[in-house]
């Protein structure tokens, strides 16, 4: 049997070359792993009288801990898990971003990619053309990014589906339909697709996580007051007048360093140590039904 015609395969780094020069590539990518063979297989190609193709040599993927991915070890995620939890142009996204730098690749990085895409498509309006070519949505949608409003960013979405504590998105609608009158599935299918992908993550990521602890003497004193301001204000305050207040309600009860304010709020309100802008938050979860879970609180009910 002749060796010719497709009848055997050359040891990996020969077959790399001769595929090269058999195909006229120009082009490949590898890994920061396959320096060496990209150097080998190389000069194989010009043995042969081809010519090497222009390369681009790429970072390692990283887990959680700056571990390298590894399959055996099955320490990253996958494509089809990331689709599960945000658009593919956040993936996209991922991807554009540093390529030449080790990036850590898990599933809390999700979240702050969707919203990076949402700002970059947002900002691709008003720039000038010159800026636009530096913005990575004019490269993830070949110069025509979608036009829909960036009406709530994604981690409001989260914080949205782990207070409501639902998967239903007719009921997740209503609340930021009230908060953007504007905005139903039909007229922002955007929005409509994260909806979906929030209560996704919310169901495999958050609600296993969620803790809440009961709120110490300083706090319950805090939140008693904050739903007291909160009551006064109107109901269609905007997020700053609500960020405001809950600002000088901390300042007033003792919290010198407003961060452990704010911690206080997410651990015994929305059972996470991380959350929202507060005033974001109540303005689309509701006034009344942000004063509703402070009273819960208080009274030591479950709120999961």
């Amino acid at each position: 049997m002749p060796v010719t015609g497709g009848h055997c395969k050359l040891q990996w780094k020969a077959d790399w070359a001769m595929r090269w020069t058999a195909l006229a590539v120009d082009y490949e990518m590898s890994g920061k792993d396959l320096i060496d063979s990209v150097r080998l297989s190389s000069r194989i190609c010009k043995i042969l009288g081809g010519r090497a193709p222009e390369g681009f040599t790429y970072e390692l993927f990283l887990d959680q801990d700056g571990e390298k991915i590894s399959k055996s070890r099955g320490n990253g995620l996958t494509v089809e898990e990331w689709l599960r939890y945000a658009p593919q142009e956040s993936l996209q996204l991922y991807m554009f971003n540093s390529p030449r730098k080790a990036k850590r690749l898990y599933f809390d990085v999700i979240p702050r990619h969707v919203d990076d895409y949402l700002k970059f498509v947002e900002r691709f309006r008003v720039e000038t053309d010159d800026k636009r070519l530096e913005n990575p949505a004019w490269h993830i949608h070949s110069g025509q990014p979608p036009c829909e409003n960036n009406h709530i960013t994604f981690s409001l979405l989260l914080n949205l589906v782990s207070a409501c504590n639902t998967d239903e998105k007719t009921v997740l609608w209503g609340f930021i339909t009230r908060y953007a009158p504007t905005a139903n599935p039909k007229t922002a299918p955007i929005l409509d697709s994260l909806v979906e992908y929030a209560i996704n993550y919310y169901k495999d990521f958050v609600q296993p996580k969620k803790v809440y602890r009961r709120p110490n003497e300083q706090e319950r004193i805090a939140l008693g007051e904050l739903a007291i301001q909160l009551q006064k204000l109107n109901q269609d305050a905007s997020s700053e007048e609500i960020q405001t207040q809950v600002y000088e309600v901390g300042k007033n009860n003792g919290f010198e360093n407003l961060r452990y304010w704010f911690k206080a709020l997410y651990e015994t309100l929305l059972g996470c140590e991380q959350g929202p802008r507060m005033g974001s938050f109540i303005s689309l979860y509701g006034i009344e039904e942000t004063v509703d879970m402070i009273e819960r609180a208080l009274s030591n009910e479950e709120l999961s």
